[in-house]
């Protein structure tokens, strides 16, 4: 029993939600483009849900690359463009992606190229960023410096080190979605992306799913850490009086 106990406290620990906004206001501190916050660390299994909040605003969440921030990685994950119109929408659209791998940092940006390109005036954002050498301000300064228009085409649900099982929702009230995966249902029911990598792709102006409307248990800002769950279930484990195999 108290093995049972023991481990389901550790899950506790370890299971996570983070809040991330995705646009703001051009009177807010840092202006209207911009991720909030726009980095942080996320253990394995952590849920990221991103917020639609920009009004006006037309944004996206592209998975990218330390060296390319403003092009999408092969096999990235992509929420597609959601435009939020001047008169907020009664339900924020929201993008929930989850992680599967927490070992590497996680690098996304803002694909909208109009009226200036978002990514090149430093809408981006990271997930366990190292704190020298590739750093989350290291990466912003590249994508400032980038010039041209960033990766369009649509990618996929499921990226690289997360995933996602749905496309933004909901998209009502004036709000709608473009340039988004196509999720197609698997045997078994799950939804997947159809999109193998960046490339061109039919607007996408309603979609299915509802949104994750959890408050976060837990956030952790960019100075947070992570807990590694082999020391911790040992140090539970001790503390119980629990021996370990």
């Amino acid at each position: 029993m108290r093995l049972i106990i023991a481990f389901s406290s550790l899950a506790l620990v370890t299971a996570q939600s983070v809040v991330v906004q995705v646009g703001s206001t051009p009177d807010a501190p840092g202006g209207a483009l911009q991720f909030i916050p726009p980095f942080f660390n996320a253990t394995k299994g952590t849920t990221v849900t991103f917020r639609f909040t920009g009004a006006p605003g037309n944004h996206s969440v592209t998975q990218s690359s330390f060296a390319d921030p403003c092009n999408p990685v092969a096999g990235g994950f992509d929420s597609g463009n959601v435009w939020i119109p001047q008169t907020n929408v009664t339900d924020t659209p929201e993008w929930t992606l989850t992680i599967t791998d927490e070992t590497k940092p996680i690098w996304f940006y803002c694909k909208q190229p109009h009226p200036n390109p978002h990514c090149g005036a430093g809408m981006v954002g990271a997930i366990n960023a190292p704190l020298i050498g590739n750093t989350f301000d290291n990466f912003q300064v590249k994508a400032k410096s980038f010039s041209g228009t960033p990766g369009q085409g649509p990618g996929n649900l499921v990226g690289v080190g997360a995933s996602a099982s749905a496309l933004p929702s909901p998209i009502t009230g004036g709000a709608s979605l473009a340039l988004a995966p196509t999720p197609t249902t698997a045997t078994g029911g799950s939804t997947i992306s159809s999109n193998p990598g960046p490339g061109t792709g039919s607007p996408v102006s309603t979609t299915t799913g509802a949104p994750s409307n959890t408050a976060p248990t837990s956030q952790q800002s960019s100075t947070g850490s992570i807990v590694p769950v082999g020391s911790f279930a040992a140090f539970l484990a001790a503390a119980l009086g629990i021996t370990m195999l």
